[in-house]
């Protein structure tokens, strides 16, 4: 390139070479993400985030991921804002009265997520790693990633019992997981503090100020609704803004970023007998903050960091599969499906995603020297299901035959058109 200094000079480009400024990697970050969905839905009848989260693994490996555990501010914003959307949509998806009328349903969520904690926990601790480590990674463990679960539904137009109860679990288990990771959090303060009054302060501030903030959401949500037609791509425009300043609220007050959407959504769809429809992703402004998350989540990893941590997180990933299969299979039949049905469904709770490294960036930012420890960890499991994931939600819903090969073809003609 110092051949062409001279050339620079004369043409007055300063400093040489080029600084492109910080607006060229999210730019970079979208047109990868979205021409990568784009092939991968025309070629292969493959859900677009596969082809987004194709995107954040090439920047990975070209080194310039984030693979500290600990999110830049403006990609943290840009992974809670699309999150949120996405925990709030799946939120007023579900109809808790279904868990009074079918109780197993509930024992199945309960069952699934504890059974996940404690096995992980004991494989984790049989590898070596010592206690508040392996509980840390069990915790992050829990949740089914309801980003990727809810997307590729979505894509392929999915529709059935294993599908609602997909949304279901992955729904409950995110509220389990961020509850344990609050309760984990409380615990971390009392071993650091010795001061069980701070840290029950702690716990119960984040989770009243959570509901109450998400209550005050939903509510303004209903209030908009009686006046205008939210599946209108103008008017949702404002139900994003209200989204929007939800999760800013609980960011400066220090509340759970998980917690708020998903609470907010359930109290609006558990509030009223009538379903809730949205515009796909909160319209076009609300479907490149989706395609943004999974490509920084794809990203979310290095060579260095899956050398560190890729035999623990082997280890967590394996653990974690036989405890969801296992508590999802032995709920099945009680619970009304029947067992190819459960095995299905206990494949779809597979993806750990965007979740998972928003619970590690808040236990980080809690206290960064265990963060630094616990994250070679949990973002080489998130490397290792990234593309495994959208795979086994899709191949599980299509084997409980849940999505009809009209809709595969409908969906590859429209990536064409």
């Amino acid at each position: 390139m110092e051949w062409l200094e001279p050339v620079a000079e004369i043409l007055h480009i300063s400093p040489w070479p080029p600084d492109p400024g910080g607006l060229f990697w999210p730019v970079l970050m979208l047109l990868s993400g979205g021409l990568l969905g784009e092939v991968v839905a025309r070629v292969s009848r493959l859900p677009r985030v596969l082809g987004y989260s194709t995107a954040g693994v090439v920047i990975a490996l070209s080194g310039n991921g984030t693979s500290t555990g600990q999110l830049p501010e403006s990609l943290r914003l840009v992974v809670d804002v699309a999150l949120a959307l996405l925990l709030f949509e799946i939120g007023s998806r579900v109809k808790l009265r279904w868990l009074r009328v079918n109780q197993a349903l509930l024992w199945t969520s309960l069952s699934e997520a504890t059974l996940t904690f404690f096995t992980v926990y004991a494989a984790l601790s049989w590898f070596g790693l010592d206690r508040p480590l392996a509980m840390a990674c069990a915790v992050l463990a829990m949740p089914a990633s309801a980003a990727v679960a809810g997307r590729v539904a979505l894509e392929l137009g999915a529709a059935g019992q294993v599908t609602e109860r997909m949304i279901l679990l992955t729904a409950l288990n995110t509220l389990y997981a961020t509850l344990a990771l609050t309760l984990f959090r409380g615990w971390l303060s009392f071993e650091q503090m010795s001061d069980w009054v701070n840290a029950f302060a702690r716990l119960g501030y984040n989770f009243l100020g959570s509901l109450l903030v998400a209550l005050l959401l939903a509510r303004l949500v209903a209030l908009i609704a009686r006046r205008l037609d939210l599946r209108n791509d103008n008017s949702v425009l404002l139900l994003l803004g209200l989204v929007l300043l939800a999760i800013t609220l609980a960011r400066s007050l220090g509340l759970s970023t998980l917690l708020v959407p998903l609470l907010a959504g359930l109290a609006l769809r558990n509030s009223s007998e009538r379903p809730w429809v949205w515009p796909r992703h909160f319209g076009t402004a609300g479907g490149v903050l989706v395609l943004m998350l999974f490509v920084i989540v794809g990203s979310a990893w290095s060579i260095e960091t899956l050398a560190a941590g890729a035999a623990a997180a082997a280890v967590l990933v394996l653990a974690r599969a036989a405890a969801k299969l296992l508590a999802v299979n032995g709920w099945a039949r009680v619970s009304g499906l029947s067992g190819k049905q459960g095995l299905a469904l206990g494949i779809t709770l597979t993806p750990l995603s965007a979740t998972a490294l928003v619970m590690l960036a808040d236990l980080y930012s809690v206290d960064p020297a265990f963060g630094r420890q616990l994250a070679p960890i949990v973002l080489s499991a998130i490397a290792m299901l990234e593309l495994l994931g959208p795979l086994a939600v899709q191949w599980a819903l299509q084997s409980a035959g849940e999505v009809t090969p009209g809709a595969l073809q409908a969906r590859s003609k429209g990536a064409r058109s």
